[in-house]
């Protein structure tokens, strides 16, 4: 007898193998209507001649609970014809007695919608168990027969954790830092772990650790890769779920509280059988610890408020360093390093009244690898001179940032000469650029004696004027007669 079973479990596999395929389809089979409480209500979803890829969450219903998924596959050979059928169960504990209704719904079976009307479902007091008769078991009744025993499920231990980590504990202000969320577990590991809504779960956490104090450059993890870590000499893998570098704006702290991650943790059968359900789908929590970086005030300077914070370098360029009066040229003066690339301001011009220039154009590069924010920012000017002489442009750019590495402010100053040839134009770029001051209101101010609001004051004084020299007049003709 077994002989010719395995012989016909073979042939399968090779119908299996080989065979031609079937269309996919979908099927829902609800459980009964009248459950005691000590019994699951289940949805049962099977798809005929395909492998379940994915497939949208079971609802809810009002009165139970969700106890987890199972999975199952079958195959049967009917008249030479093999075909196979790959199950999902969802279990629903009750949670007290009375009528429930589970509404109509629709889900999404490997991207094809399938619909249910529903059931009315009512739960009765607890059942006894039935009992089970002890008989031998055989490893292909579940098979051939259709007989089968529900299995025990059982919880495998764990070594796994979740975490929130930091480059730093302490910080200047602006100074910043790599923070990182990930899930983890060992070599050894044996529990079988899935993600579950992975995209909802990381905005919920956003939402909850990302402080107000601080900007915020995203690394924009994309996809969970599994990275080998080593930690304390134990081999461990490493699925980083979110990455990020903050700059603080203030001194005093900045705080991240504990987040939960749910993972899909699956219970294995106690005894597992060839074809048979051999995991159930649960869940569990896992819990970050909670961390909080200091931030130290930046040492006394007159422009504390604005500098800059990192490692930082220059990088400039010229046009063209011979040029003649009058002629225009571009200098570029670029910054480069670690750190907050985005807040990074313009040089200071000194000596500004030597160089005929605009604002500058601005051009900003941003990396993000590594755990660290690196770029270039970069300023080009357009000047003109219009002395013939040999002018050092450290003498009108400088950039004061400040060095967390050294504890110190630094300034960037340029290394570049222009020597400038040709006839002296000051005078005539005096005379053709403005004049400035009163000048430049001749065009525009209003030519008349008084403004036009004042105009009915003017001519009330002038007639008080002229009644006291009429008043005046006939006082001196009374008095010579």
């Amino acid at each position: 007898m077994y002989l010719t079973k395995v012989f016909i479990l073979f042939i399968s596999l090779l119908t299996l193998i080989f065979g031609v395929g079937y269309a996919q389809e979908v099927t829902i089979e609800l459980g009964p209507g009248e459950i005691a409480l000590n019994e699951t209500f289940t949805i049962k979803i099977t798809v005929s001649e395909e492998k379940i890829r994915s497939y949208d969450p079971l609802p809810e219903i009002t009165g139970f609970q969700k106890q987890g998924v199972s999975q199952s596959s079958s195959m049967n050979i009917i008249n030479g014809q093999m075909s196979s059928t790959n199950s999902i169960i969802q279990y629903y504990k009750p949670n007290r007695k009375g009528q429930f209704t589970l509404g109509n719904f629709t889900i999404a079976v490997n991207g094809k919608s399938v619909t249910s009307s529903g059931k009315a479902i009512n739960v009765v007091d607890a059942r006894a168990n039935s009992g089970r008769s002890s008989r031998a078991i055989d490893p292909f009744d579940d098979l051939f027969s259709g007989s089968r025993e529900e299995p025990e499920f059982v919880e495998v231990d764990d070594e796994a954790f979740f975490s929130l980590t930091v480059d730093k504990d302490e910080v200047f202000v602006g100074e910043g830092f790599n923070v990182s969320l990930a899930f983890y577990f060992s070599e050894s590991n044996q529990a079988l772990f899935n993600f579950h809504e992975a995209g909802k779960q990381l905005e919920r956490i956003i939402n909850q650790i990302k402080p107000s104090n601080a900007w915020e450059e995203n690394f924009n993890i994309t996809s969970i890769q599994p990275e080998k870590v080593e930690i304390n000499g134990k081999a461990w893998t490493r699925f980083r779920v979110y990455q990020a570098t903050f700059f603080p704006f203030n001194e005093g702290s900045v705080d991240f509280p504990s987040v939960g991650w749910e993972m899909i943790k699956y219970r294995v059968a106690k005894n597992p059988s060839f074809f048979g359900n051999n995991r159930l789908q649960d869940f569990k929590t896992f819990y970050s610890q909670p961390k909080s970086i200091a931030v130290n005030p930046l040492p006394p300077h007159p422009l504390r408020n604005e500098v800059s914070v990192g490692n930082y370098q220059l990088k400039e360029s010229l046009s063209g360093q011979d040029i003649t009066t009058g002629e225009g040229f571009t200098y570029t003066f670029g910054i480069s390093g670690e750190g907050n690339i985005s807040s990074i301001r313009a040089p200071r011009k000194l000596n500004s009244q030597k160089l005929n220039s605009f604002d500058p154009n601005e051009k900003i590069q941003i990396n993000k690898n590594r755990g660290k924010v690196t770029g270039m920012k970069e300023f080009g000017y357009f000047i003109t001179l219009n002395q013939s002489e040999e002018v050092a442009l450290k003498d009108h750019f400088e950039w004061i940032y400040f060095n967390p590495t050294l504890a110190a402010y630094d300034t960037l100053r340029p290394t570049l000469t222009v020597n400038v040839t040709g006839e002296n134009k000051i005078n005539q770029a005096i005379s053709s650029s403005r004049l400035g001051g009163i000048y430049d209101l001749i065009d525009v101010a209003d030519n008349t004696l008084l403004n036009q609001k004042y105009k009915y004051y003017f001519s009330a004084i002038i007639n008080l004027l002229l009644l006291g020299a009429v008043i005046l007049l006939g006082i001196l003709i009374i008095k010579k007669q």
